[in-house]
């Protein structure tokens, strides 16, 4: 089991990427940048490929309806190139609010523009001449406006011919086609004593029809790390973001985490949950939040209870074990979940 770290992406980049980098010497394996609407991604995992030498870094996530296939193709290869080949590549469909509201478009064939970017991504990178017409037309036809293009492969040279591709998804369809297509999954608020029972069927059928090349489906999940006789107080800070997801993130009906949480059983907490949130009491919504969600999502106690949780994700299937260190020496817990692993 590989350990990594999603990079805080609400405050000050270039120091949160400084305290990242700062944890490879720890034994941190890799860092998830992710983009929402803040920042952008890949002008941060640039910095820190070159602030860092081992330690891999992905994008988590990068939507697949703000930037064309090719140009997500074309920053992975830029990224494992500065990285020397040590670039990961998170997609995910996002959400209606983010893709309509933020960037403009019509939030259309998820699961098909996802499989689309996967397969145009990958033959990019294998320098192929692309000539592909679905959601996406390369080269743009006649009948579409398109005048002077023709069939391209990528100019420069990708350093590796297959950069592994991770997908963010949680409803079942989602699931399968990650199952199915991806190098790894990326799955948001997970349960391990929950993750089957919720997603058990999905991965597989996905898992039936992937082919045996890609090898077995990497999974990243996690949460909150403190180790200590005290530090099952830290769980008391998953509330914000877990009401943040479970009742903010989309409308009324169009809630993906809301959803995730009915499926893992807490139906009543996840509507009073979102009817808080969207009435803008968020401190209420927070402290309605279940406590054995806040548990089962972290890592906080002692230090036996702690190996336990590590165990509890293992056996779920999880391959990197994805934490964010909570007090004032982030690198002795790294160094110490590592020795673990």
């Amino acid at each position: 089991m590989e350990l990594s770290m999603l990079l805080d992406y609400a405050g000050n980049p270039r120091r949160a990427a400084d305290e990242a980098a700062a944890l490879e010497s720890a034994g941190l394996d890799a860092v998830w940048v992710a983009e929402a609407w803040g920042f952008d991604s890949p002008t941060i995992m640039g910095y820190l490929a070159a602030r860092t030498e081992r330690m891999k870094i992905g994008s988590a996530v990068v939507n697949v309806y703000s930037r064309t296939p090719a140009l997500i193709a074309q920053t992975a290869a830029g990224l494992d190139a500065l990285s020397g080949g040590r670039a990961l590549l998170g997609l995910g469909a996002s959400g209606p609010q983010v893709v309509e509201g933020w960037h403009g478009k019509p939030y259309d064939r998820p699961l098909g523009r996802t499989r689309e970017t996967v397969e145009l991504c990958r033959r990019i990178w294998r320098r192929e001449t692309i000539d592909h017409h679905g959601i996406t037309d390369m080269p743009l036809p006649p009948e579409k406006g398109g005048r002077h293009g023709k069939p391209l492969k990528i100019l420069t040279r990708p350093v590796r011919p297959g950069i592994p591709v991770y997908i963010a998804s949680l409803g079942p369809a989602n699931v399968a086609l990650t199952a199915e297509i991806a190098d790894g999954w990326l799955p948001t608020l997970f349960l391990p004593e929950k993750a089957s029972q919720v997603w058990g069927d999905a991965l597989a059928r996905g898992a039936a029809a992937r082919p045996a090349e890609l090898g077995p489906l990497q999974i990243v999940a996690g949460g909150l790390l403190a180790i200590g006789e005290d530090a099952a107080a830290v769980r008391e800070l998953a509330r914000p973001q877990i009401a943040l997801y479970v009742g903010g993130m989309g409308a009324v009906g169009k809630n993906f985490y809301n959803d995730l949480a009915v499926a893992y059983g807490y139906e009543e907490e996840a509507r009073r949950i979102q009817e808080l949130y969207l009435s803008g009491r968020k401190r209420d919504a927070a402290a309605a939040v279940p406590d054995e969600f806040c548990e089962l999502m972290t890592l906080c106690g002692p230090e036996g209870y702690v190996r336990d949780r590590i165990e509890a994700f293992r056996e779920a299937g999880v391959t990197m074990l994805n934490v964010t260190p909570v007090g004032p020496e982030p690198a002795r817990l790294v160094e110490t979940v590592k020795n673990w692993l």
